[in-house]
């Protein structure tokens, strides 16, 4: 790993702590100077503190890395253009970005308000976008450059009380597909990462009852570092020819997620009426339908 991001310039948004810090460490390690970009705010996405960025970028330094700090907003355009303008004021390029900055705003699909939707999608989707878009310019200009998305299987597979973090997670996944299909021709690749991992983004997870409690034992024992080494082999010229894909990093499980495709195609010559769609379509498709479940009921072994 030492030497694979060497001469790269990387912006990690999110990167005051938890699953953002671990990626941000190693970057530096592997080599990149580091843009430590985080606002600080609390897990509900209320106030702002320099002091875990600045804590990122003095572990990094003292390791011999190098960082720097920028404490802009990735939820609007223009302070989302300040971050990667810091890249370029303080090492004079941009090489990588990851989008892992995220807030929280858990609870149940008719209690939620507007707040409460707008404020989620803004930091995760148009934050994803508002970064990205700025990069781009300069990636088009240098014909290269990666980015990872931090998606989640809230999105890809469902949870509760989670419809504002789970659209903008799968919103995601559509915005990195783009992206990999837009920019291919200039030699940019981008890329999805859905994290397992025991973080201040998954300690609001309830563990009242026993069976809550051996829930969340289970998901403390992936650590966020354990989705690092992905991110950085995605954003270094060893993943050349990887792009459009979605990864999931489960402790020391690696996995490939598909995308949606067709699975049953029901075809009647002379049309369809709601009466033949009750009677013959939905009955031929029933046994291919996707179940109504959860993350921890596809993953329903114990974390390796």
């Amino acid at each position: 790993m030492p030497g694979m991001m060497d001469g790269k310039v990387a912006v990690v948004t999110g990167a005051g702590g938890g699953i953002g810090r671990e990626i941000a460490l190693m970057m530096a390690a592997a080599g990149a100077k580091v843009i430590v970009a985080d606002i600080g705010a609390s897990l509900t996405g209320e106030g702002g503190s320099a002091s875990p960025a600045e804590q990122t970028k003095q572990l990094i330094e003292q390791k011999g890395g190098a960082a720097e700090v920028c404490i802009e907003s990735v939820a609007a355009w223009g302070s989302a253009q300040k971050i990667v303008q810091a890249a370029l004021d303080h090492y004079g390029r941009i090489d990588a970005v990851v989008n892992n900055a995220g807030i929280l705003r858990d609870v149940i699909f008719h209690k939620m308000t507007e707040d409460d939707w707008m404020s989620v999608i803004s930091v995760h989707l148009n934050g994803s976008f508002f970064v990205s878009r700025a990069a781009a310019e300069h990636y088009r200009k240098q014909e290269s450059g990666t980015f990872v998305h931090m998606s989640s299987t809230s999105g890809l597979i469902g949870n509760f009380g989670q419809a504002n973090y789970s659209a903008a997670k799968l919103g995601m996944t559509a915005l990195s597909k783009s992206i990999a299909l837009d920019m291919q021709r200039y030699g940019v690749r981008s890329n999805c990462i859905a994290p397992f991992a025991w973080s201040r983004m998954t300690s609001s997870i309830p563990a009242t009852t026993p069976e809550q409690q051996a829930r969340v034992a289970k998901i403390q024992q992936m650590t966020p570092d354990k989705n690092a080494p992905m991110a950085v082999y995605l954003s270094s010229d060893k993943a050349k020819d990887v792009t459009g894909q979605v990864f999931g990093c489960r402790m020391n499980e690696m996995i490939l997620f598909s995308s949606p495709r067709p699975t049953r195609i029901v075809h009647r010559a002379e049309g369809w009426t709601p009466e033949t769609i009750a009677d013959h379509c939905i009955p031929a498709m029933k046994a291919a339908f996707m179940p109504l479940d959860r993350s921890g009921e596809v993953f329903g072994w114990d974390p390796v």
